[in-house]
């Protein structure tokens, strides 16, 4: 039978993810294709997290939004990599940055000499890259003569989830997206089991050729409609529920963290992320091991005085995936696919991977099928391995909480992460370690996870490794001495935004508006 070409795209849901996969396929399709987006109008984004990982530069070029733009609009900040604080033993603190170890022409992996003992006692991600040193002193990635979405660090971005859901809309409308707001009350099949028509409260029914689900935990389309199966993994991942809070600056000028901060407690972790003109502040525990209460306590004793009075948001955290992200006729991206804990910033980057994975390969001759199972293997693939990897910052610990207690059980462990870790015992974890194509993190993201949580020195003697013995320590020496220069060359990280904003900012005047008092 005939198929017919894919012309019509509804999206349902807004937020960030039915936004950035409007605006990409209008980028790339142009007039060439009609696409609407249609969204409840009081329904709001989810913003668990606001953090992003380096590929959302990327997209962002491609989408055309200049980067100065960007972070004017959504109060963006840039986030260098993450600080983990606790988690091994609850007095350590380790760094996973963006860069890559140093790979210098002329210079050898350094892993193996690091391994060795010839940085000394330098962690791995301080003695491979000049990153933590820079985020220690509170500089930015880029200076301002660099071009949009480079600079000398790799980096990523913190941002205010509704306003960039906002930029994005905006942007999208600029493209050609028809905006419905509207409520949907479900869908309608055909007798084959794909979409006819989605169902909507004061505009009727609206047809598409392609129905992309974008409805967030709901999952209107894949989940209610069609019934994919969803696959939980909080047998290991036990951090089901978040609590949240905005919290402001004490003064305008406050430094600006440029990485996320990743504290351990009790029963999870809060993350602490500083954007523009406030930290937000979370709490992600595991209500099996934690009551509400409890949580709130430890996420006002972690805030301080600046949360008192100020409303703490829960979020109920659904753990896992879709079985199937490609049905018939209907693609799920985003909350409705599946979502892990916002430990890693795997959320934006999973929307982005889907989008471009359907803008590349879309089946524009109406043929499905053939996209639809290659899409399931794809998805299916690359969260199993998104677990293995968050998996891995909490099994090597060695506090003595219950939480922890289970963590560090290899009953809780993934197979696949179970196999890794008993290769990495007697050498180092390596490229042919991993499957490219369905990796979200390259294998020096494993590695500073894994030595930063204190996993076994194994190195095999290797005579190869001896020539360039002397190469490899003079490259340690000069990461350290390079580091000094580029904290003294990059700019102050809040003084950077800023000039990027090219703005004595509302948020400063209105600063001191609000918090001006009689006779000062």
């Amino acid at each position: 039978m005939a198929t017919l070409p894919t012309q019509r795209i509804l999206i349902v849901g807004g937020g960030s993810a039915g936004w950035l996969c409007a605006a990409y396929l209008a980028k790339m399709f142009g007039a060439s294709k009609e696409i609407t987006l249609v969204e409840a109008p009081e329904i709001g984004a989810i913003g668990v997290g606001e953090g992003s990982f380096p590929s959302l530069r990327s997209t962002l070029a491609a989408l055309g939004i200049p980067e100065a733009q960007f972070v004017r609009e959504a109060s963006a900040t840039f986030k260098q990599g993450i600080t983990f604080r606790h988690w091994l033993n609850g007095e350590d603190s380790y760094f996973h940055p963006f860069s890559l170890p140093s790979q210098r022409q002329g210079v050898p992996e350094l892993l193996p000499y690091w391994l060795q003992g010839l940085a000394g006692a330098t962690p791995f991600a301080q003695a491979v890259t000049m990153q933590k040193r820079v985020t220690d002193a509170r500089r930015a990635p880029k200076r301002a003569g660099d071009g949009d979405y480079s600079g000398a660090m790799n980096y990523a971005y913190h941002f205010d989830a509704a306003r960039f859901a906002g930029l994005l809309a905006r942007h999208a409308r600029s493209l050609g997206v028809r905006h419905v707001q509207d409520h949907v009350e479900g869908a309608l099949l055909t007798e084959d089991g794909a979409i006819a028509s989605v169902k909507t409260r004061e505009h009727g029914a609206l047809e598409a050729d392609l129905y992309i689900d974008c409805s967030g935990f709901r999952a209107l389309l894949i989940g209610t409609a069609l019934g994919s199966p969803f696959r939980s993994v909080s047998d290991t991942l036990f951090c089901d529920t978040a609590l949240a809070v905005q919290v402001p600056y004490p003064a305008p000028d406050t430094p600006i963290a440029s990485a996320t901060i990743s504290t351990a407690h009790e029963a999870g972790w809060t993350w602490d992320i500083g954007l523009q003109e406030r930290r937000g502040i979370g709490y992600v525990y595991s209500s099996r091991h934690s009551s509400d209460a409890r949580a709130e306590q430890v996420l006002r004793a972690y805030a301080g005085a600046a949360a008192d009075g100020l409303n703490v948001r829960k979020i109920a955290m659904r753990v896992g995936y879709r079985e199937q992200h490609w049905i018939k006729n209907c693609v799920a991206i985003g909350l409705s696919g599946g979502f892990l804990e916002p430990l890693e910033a795997s959320g934006i980057g999973l929307v982005e991977t889907a989008v471009q994975m359907l803008g590349a390969l879309f089946p524009h001759n109406g043929d499905m099928a053939p996209l639809a199972r290659h899409f399931n293997h794809f998805m299916r693939e690359r969260y199993a391995r998104i677990v293995d990897f968050l998996k891995l910052h909490y099994c090597l610990s060695q506090r003595s909480e219950a939480f922890w207690r289970d963590n560090a059980d290899p009953a809780s462990w993934p197979d696949g992460l179970r196999d890794k870790l008993a290769m990495w015992r007697c050498r180092p974890p390596q490229r042919l370690d991993f499957l490219t194509d369905v990796e979200m993190y390259p294998p020096s993201s494993w590695q500073y996870v894994l030595y930063g949580m204190g996993f076994e020195r194994a190195m095999p003697p290797l005579p190869g490794l001896a020539p360039l013995a002397a190469v490899a320590q003079q490259e340690f020496a000069n990461i350290a001495r390079f580091a000094e220069r580029a904290v003294a060359d990059l700019p102050d990280h809040r003084a950077f935004v800023d000039q990027l904003c090219c703005h004595e900012n509302a948020f400063r005047k209105d600063f001191h508006t609000i918090h001006a008092t009689p006779g000062r």
